[in-house]
């Protein structure tokens, strides 16, 4: 690289200072590029990493302790769940056990309420055409 103290801005072609704190010199003769680290701005960009690095560890931090907060909701609703299909399960048993006692004498009813509802309809759709 070619050194040159010359202060950007020279007769040597267009200069420019970047955001990351570098500064460049184009020369007109050659291909090379000079760069110059401001201190500085170094600096500058070390105190603005470093903020964003702690409001990084802060969301961070956020975000580890919603999900152990949801982890542990999670955990009590599987349990909730667990606990209602055994509640279900036992409550299906006992009908089960009940309809085995009783006989099928359900099912007749279930069907001679539909036969009686089916009739119904079938009276009321007669009379209303007339």
């Amino acid at each position: 690289m070619a050194a040159n103290s010359q202060r950007p801005g020279t007769s040597y072609g267009g200069s420019y200072r970047s955001r990351e704190g570098l500064s460049t010199r184009s020369f007109a003769a050659s291909d090379e590029i000079q760069l110059r680290i401001d201190p500085m701005d170094l600096d500058d960009e070390i105190t603005g990493l470093h903020s964003q690095v702690r409001r990084l560890r802060n969301v961070a931090e956020e975000i580890g302790t919603e999900v152990k907060y949801q982890k542990d909701f999670l955990e009590q609703l599987q349990m909730t769940m667990i606990k209602a299909q055994a509640g279900v399960k036992n409550n299906i048993r006992r009908l089960n056990k009940s309809i085995i006692q009783s006989g099928s004498n359900h099912i007749v009813h279930v069907i001679l309420f539909a036969l009686v509802c089916f009739f119904i309809v079938y009276l009321w759709s007669k009379i209303s055409r007339k």
